[in-house]
């Protein structure tokens, strides 16, 4: 069974509700994999409070989110993949001669990609920008995506895409609200694929995605 490690920033107040699904999904049996422990970059927050409440082992990654840091966050977990689940931070490091590459770490976004994705598309930034284009009629619905990590912002290869309906009465919060309960729907069973090695890819080529 696969290590993976999961990096979550939540906040202050609270976040880490994917974390915790993943976990949860892990002592199911619907996600094969042993989750190690996971990240944040708040030393005590919502992903503090869920980690220890769960029994899994904390890492506080306050910075710098060198290639350094990163790599050596990666070695001393040993795990075989790395989740980003509502992690903003930016990644470095990513090198397929160590076990923390583009081949290993993969994100969860909130809305369509490439177009809404990017530096500062995170969280309710995303969901405004979807509102706004679905007000002008310049599309019909949202997306859950998930991709393979490369060093700039929601540009690797996405593996897994669903529509996330929006109604005329939607605000930013109510959409997020409904982005996030299919993000829960079904992360644990993408994840699940990945790290089973049934979603792959070279880490440098795009056309070698095999989902």
């Amino acid at each position: 069974m696969k290590k993976l490690l999961i990096f979550a920033s939540g906040s202050p107040a609270g976040g880490g509700s994917g974390f915790k699904n993943l976990i949860e999904a892990m002592r199911e049996g619907i996600l094969h994999a042993e989750i190690v422990g996971v990240v944040s970059n708040y030393e005590h927050g919502g992903v503090r409070e869920k980690a220890d409440n769960l029994n899994v082992p904390f890492i506080y990654f306050p910075g710098p989110w060198t290639a350094e840091e990163y790599q050596k966050i990666a070695e001393k977990s040993q795990a075989d993949f790395f989740a980003l689940s509502g992690w903003i931070k930016p990644i470095t490091g990513l090198n397929l001669n160590t076990r923390f590459n583009s081949k290993t770490v993969f994100n969860i976004h909130p809305g369509p990609l490439p177009k809404f994705g990017g530096k500062g598309m995170y969280g309710h930034h995303v969901h405004e920008a979807v509102l706004e284009a679905f007000q002008n009629g310049k599309l019909i619905s949202s997306e859950v995506c998930m991709h393979f990590v490369t060093e700039e912002y929601d540009q690797g290869p996405v593996f897994f895409r669903t529509p996330v309906p929006i109604s005329l009465n939607d605000t930013t919060e109510s959409l997020g609200l409904h982005v996030n309960i299919y993000e829960h729907m079904f992360q644990p069973m993408i994840t699940d694929l990945v790290v089973t090695g049934h979603i792959t890819w070279d880490g440098i080529n795009p056309e070698t995605l095999n989902s």
